[in-house]
């Protein structure tokens, strides 16, 4: 699968489980070229989310939100991922 295609799916299934969400992903494979993850084929990403659904969650309940909606890519598609999840109002202070 291509790079592009890759991230498209994960952005697809972000946003289908996060309707309304503001999604930044970057795809940081090329930084990992020769890492034993890498070899896999997987890839290694940073995604900014920012959505309302996450007022009241702690952290790591964020991130389970996240790792649910990429439930398959997790294991096929992706080796290592960077998640920075905030509310609209998180956002706009920083």
């Amino acid at each position: 699968m291509n790079a592009a295609s890759r991230i498209e799916r994960i952005r697809a299934q972000l946003t289908a489980a996060l309707p309304g969400a503001a999604v930044e992903l970057i795809d940081d494979s090329h930084r990992h070229a020769g890492h034993a993850g890498a070899r896999d084929g997987r890839g290694h990403f940073r995604v900014h989310i920012v959505s309302g659904a996450f007022a009241g969650l702690r952290p790591l309940q964020r991130h389970q939100v996240v790792y649910r909606a990429l439930d398959e890519l997790m294991r096929t598609d992706i080796h290592a991922l960077s998640i920075t999840a905030l509310t609209p109002e998180e956002e706009k202070a920083t």
